[in-house]
């Protein structure tokens, strides 16, 4: 997974980041009957809310393996609840929580 964080600022200030990006190469959910889409949808809406909410460190690009630390879900789990589970694993990752490398 990488992160990259885009935007800047004028007169030599830190950069305050307008876009942050989050590229997820492959994401393999073995068990879950839950549909795919509906899956990334909650992600992508949930990590939006937790990066707006509460923002990240600044310090990023990062490279992160946040989601191996996962503990196991139960496998009915609706799409919308995997993929808010799913993006708060990141969120942590991302925050300094998670296994995070740069």
């Amino acid at each position: 997974m990488g992160v990259t964080q885009s935007g800047g600022s004028a007169g030599g200030a830190a950069p305050a980041p307008r876009e942050i990006r989050v590229d997820i190469g492959e994401l393999v959910l073995d068990g879950f009957s839950a549909d795919p889409e509906r899956v990334a949808a909650a992600f992508e809406h949930e990590l939006t809310r937790l990066v707006r909410e509460r923002g990240v460190p600044a310090d990023g690009p990062w490279t992160a393996d946040v989601l191996s630390g996962l503990p196991p879900l139960p496998a009915g789990l609706s799409a919308r609840r995997l993929g808010q589970e799913l993006a708060r694993a990141v969120h942590e990752g991302l925050s300094g929580r998670g296994e995070v490398t740069s």
